[in-house]
């Protein structure tokens, strides 16, 4: 298991969302749209965009607070590429800020290769390489 400190930093800070208004803006009036391609990526195409996103949706009617599901996600992203933050960490930002929140997941992705718009299969068919999960040490087991 990687210690915090081999942890890499996220591409672009949290609070960034504005640097990128068109992600920024999407994420804020339409998040179902931004969460459905950051899941469909994080899943490796086994749930799609419109699945995640109507999902997605659905929560945020029935409890107000879609952060109870996208939470999860950026913890399942930090996981895959190795990036700094913690569980609890993750939740509280969405929380507080979703849109930051689906803004930075969104343009880490994008920083990564992936053509958001496209989603999974197509980015694979287009880059094969983006399939390879980054290495993850093993550490001692007990």
């Amino acid at each position: 298991m990687s210690k915090p400190q081999d942890e890499a930093p996220w591409s672009v800070g949290f609070c960034d969302c504005f640097s990128d208004m068109k992600t920024c803006c999407t994420a804020c009036w339409c998040p179902c749209i931004t969460f459905g391609q950051i899941a469909e990526i994080a899943d490796k195409g086994s749930t799609s965009c419109g699945a995640s996103g109507a999902l997605y949706t659905l929560i945020m009617f029935i409890t107000g607070c879609p952060c109870l599901y996208s939470c999860f996600y950026r913890s399942k992203l930090r996981r895959q590429y190795n990036l700094k933050g913690g569980d609890c960490g993750d939740c509280m930002r969405h929380f507080w800020c979703e849109t930051c929140a689906l803004t930075q997941e969104y343009r880490e992705l994008k920083n990564r290769g992936f053509d958001m718009s496209i989603g999974w299969h197509a980015n694979v068919e287009k880059n094969p390489g983006l399939a390879m999960a980054p290495p993850v040490e093993k550490g001692m087991n007990r």
